[in-house]
Formats: C-alpha cells, sequence, structure tokens
C-alpha cells in the first residue's frame, strides 16, 4: 500500500484581508517545528495541520507590499498562478469590511478558468447578523458560496475547512497502486537539476503526466535503469521572469514542498562551484520535516579544483550548514561528465530500502537495554528515567514508540543517544528516524 500523498490547500488574496491570521488559527500551537530546522519559524510559507483525522499541507502564496492597484494585482494573479500550478484546492479569500474589490474578481476569473476547485472565504465577520448582508454581495465573483469566517475570532473555520477537504481525494486514490520509487531532484534555481534528469534518463526516459485534473508542472519522469523503475520529479521547471527575488525564493519553496510531498527521496542538488548555502539549509529542511530520506548531491563537482583535502573541506562544510540532518547521504556528481551518475542509482535504492527498513521489537530492545547499561539515563530531583519497551510502529521514516515511565525526564540528548545506539546497529543512512515517547505509570 503506497502512502497517500498529502494534499495541499493554498490561500491567496489582496494585502491585508487576513491571510496569516487564518494561517495562524490553523496552525495554532500545534505546529510542529523541527528542532533546529532552519527557515521556518521566520517565514512560516507552510504548515501540515489535521482536520477531522485529515491531514494536508497549508500553503500561504505570498505577501503583497501594497504599493500601487496595478502591483497588487499582478502580484495576486502571480500568487494565483503558483496556487494554480501547485495546489489540490485554493481558499480565496476576502474581507467583508473592504468589500468586493476590482482586483478580486479579476483574480477569481483566473481562478475559475483553471478548473481547480475554489474555496470563496470572506473574513473579518465578526457579527453574521451585522455583516450577512454585505457577505452575499460576494457571490456576485462567481465562484460559488462565499463562506463567512472571523480568523481572529475563530468562527467559521470549521464549515470552510469541511468544504475545502470534501474535495480531496479525486485524485489520491489513482496514485495508491504505484509501488515504484518516487524521487523529488530539489535545489535552488540553476544548480543543475534538470541536467542531472536528462544525465540519469540518457535515452530511456518517459515523461509521465500528472493524474487528470492536476495541473501541477512539475514534470515527472520515469526512468528504466538496470531493469527498475524510477519516477524522478523535477521542480525545475517554469524559469520565472521574476523581478522580485523574494518572490521566486517563495516560488521556489512553495514548488519544493509539493514535490517533496509526492516523494520517498529527496535528492538535494548542491552547485559546487558555490558552495553550500542558508538557502540550500532552507530547502534541506522541508525533506527534513517531512521525514523524507535524503541524499545530498553535489554537482558541477567537474569545475573544482582538486587537491587531497577538497573532498574533506567540502563535506565539513556541508555537515556544518545542514548539521540537523547528519543521516543524510552525500555524494559528488556532475551531470556534465556523467561522474558518479550510475553511484546515484545504487544510493537512491541504499537509502530507498533503509527508509522503510523494519527492524524485529526483541532486536530492538536487546539494544535499548545495552545503551541504558553503557550510558544511565538522566534523573531529576531523585527521579531517574526509566525505558521499559521500544516497539517500531511504521516506516517512511522508521517511527519507533519508547515507553518510558516519565515523559519529562526523556531529554532531546538522550532520545539522539538512543537513537545513535539504533543507527550504529543498522546503518539507516540516509533516512531520518522518529521517536514517539509514552508515559507507561509504573507497576507497583
Amino acid at each position: 500500500m503506497g502512502k497517500k500523498r498529502k494534499p495541499i490547500v493554498a490561500v491567496v488574496g489582496r494585502p491585508n484581508v487576513g491571510k496569516s491570521t487564518l494561517f495562524n488559527a490553523l496552525a495554532g500551537e500545534r505546529i510542529s517545528i523541527v528542532k533546529d530546522t532552519p527557515g521556518i519559524t521566520r517565514d512560516r510559507i507552510y504548515a501540515d495541520i489535521t482536520w477531522l483525522d485529515t491531514a494536508f499541507t497549508l500553503i500561504d502564496t505570498g505577501g503583497i507590499e501594497p504599493d500601487s492597484k496595478d502591483i497588487i494585482l499582478s502580484q495576486m494573479r502571480e500568487q494565483a498562478q503558483i496556487a494554480i500550478d501547485t495546489a489540490d484546492v485554493i481558499l480565496f479569500m476576502t474581507d467583508v469590511k473592504q468589500g468586493l474589490v476590482d482586483a478580486d474578481g479579476k483574480v477569481a476569473d483566473m481562478l475559475r478558468r483553471s478548473g481547480k476547485p475554489v474555496v470563496l472565504v470572506v473574513n473579518k465577520v465578526d457579527s453574521f447578523e451585522k455583516y450577512m448582508a454585505d457577505v452575499y454581495e460576494f457571490y456576485n465573483l462567481g465562484i460559488g458560496d462565499p463562506h463567512a469566517i472571523s480568523a481572529s475570532n475563530k468562527l467559521g473555520l470549521g464549515d470552510m475547512l469541511d468544504t475545502a477537504i470534501s474535495y480531496f481525494g479525486q485524485d489520491a486514490a489513482e496514485e495508491e497502486e504505484d509501488e515504484r520509487t518516487k524521487i523529488a531532484i530539489i535545489g535552488k534555481p540553476n544548480v543543475g537539476k534538470s541536467s542531472i534528469i536528462n544525465r540519469l534518463a540518457g535515452e530511456n526516459r518517459v515523461i509521465v503526466s500528472d493524474v487528470a485534473g492536476t495541473t501541477r508542472d512539475a514534470v515527472d519522469t520515469e526512468i528504466k535503469f538496470n531493469g527498475k523503475e524510477y519516477i524522478f520529479i523535477d521542480t525545475a521547471g517554469l524559469r520565472r521572469k521574476n523581478k522580485i527575488k523574494e518572490e521566486l525564493e517563495r516560488y521556489m519553496i512553495v514548488r519544493a514542498v509539493s514535490a517533496v510531498e509526492r516523494a520517498d527521496i529527496a535528492v538535494l542538488v548542491i552547485d559546487a562551484t558555490e558552495g553550500v548555502t542558508e538557502q540550500d539549509a532552507k530547502i534541506a529542511g522541508i525533506a527534513h520535516e517531512r521525514g523524507k530520506a535524503v541524499i545530498i548531491a553535489v554537482n558541477k563537482w567537474d569545475a573544482i579544483e582538486k587537491d587531497n583535502r577538497t573532498v574533506k573541506e567540502f563535506t565539513g562544510r556541508v555537515r556544518e550548514v545542514l548539521s540537523f540532518m547528519p543521516y543524510a547521504e552525500l555524494i559528488f556528481i556532475s551531470a556534465v561528465t556523467g561522474q558518479r551518475m550510475t553511484k546515484l542509482y545504487e544510493t537512491i535504492d541504499a537509502v530507498s530500502e533503509n527508509h522503510s527498513m523494519r527492524v524485529s521489537t526483541g532486536v530492538l530492545n536487546e539494544i535499548m537495554s545495552e545503551a541504558v547499561a553503557l550510558q544511565q539515563p538522566p534523573s531529576d530531583k531523585g527521579k531517574r528515567l526509566r525505558l521499559y519497551y521500544i516497539t517500531q510502529v511504521s516506516v517512511k521514516p522508521p517511527t519507533f514508540v519508547i515507553f518510558v515511565n516519565d515523559k519529562s525526564l526523556m531529554h532531546f540528548s538522550y532520545t539522539r543517544y538512543i537513537e545513535n545506539q539504533i543507527r550504529e546497529a543498522f546503518g539507516f543512512r540516509g533516512t531520518p528516524l522518529r521517536f514517539i515517547i509514552r508515559e507507561r505509570k509504573e507497576k507497583r
């Protein structure tokens, strides 16, 4: 049974209609920010949300600098385009107090033509009695029933989400059957993502267009190598004629989120001639947060002057900047000369196997009791942490539950110590491991 891709919901709307208020109301305090993952708190472009057992990714398509009317319109069109390209459902947000604005109508036309499901949201309706007449005016946009909400007072959000998730699943089911390894090629613009796919494909490539009904413009390429089939998801595409660096970066992150969501493995491509940057870390963080297997591919390695220290020094820098994913496999390649391209396939196979590896409960408990004997668990105010039992509950990524006497005593560092012992025994190279700590009352 393949893993369902999480649907993507994108929010589009003019400045000050309350996009980020809605974002925060939905993501709330429950947003899990993985320790030391870069770029997630500052500019939260996306959040993982669960509503009535349905998980989806919410994307904010961007802020607009309120300048002149034309700029607002052109930036909204840009946002709408991002939403149409990447989302399964679009939340089109308007503001009852600003009323219906010309730009709303123009963007509504664009959304309607896209054929994507759109949920029309009218925000700032703090009182239904007072504003309902004004809400009806939004029927004029011709994109269905307006949903009156107040993001700041958390009113009406349930009905809005019910409508949004009712559109899910039309194409999710069709992706179930596919057992082929899916690899997202991610990275900054111009690091050579497409050339890598072209080089991997050689002659034998098939372009797989997406399931009917979605116009995601990430192009999937099906490649056979040594009798195995792989699907590569390219996030390059669309060279946007974009004046605004921030918009481009946001677009790139949104694209990476939607590609990574559909993949099992992410190959993060870094340009050897530029070295590893903060931006690389931000993109890597997306795969890390989502628990995908990761391979860091340093491309254009042929263009680097080498001496016997080069690889070691570059490796050191990568490990430092991407310190939150020490598990990631690292490989130096060149799409131009074809250097180590077959090695990339071998690495993909290896991390794919690790990402879905299961370890028996008996063996896990042996490793754990040995680890506990080697390094005493922490204690606090005379109470010592006790670890009773460990078991693996799922794969992709391998996820373990540890039962302890007191959750608050299980420090981050001790969990990491247990993780390292498990990795020492089984490798698990290339894949993150997840740990869930559960409390079990001591038996008297």
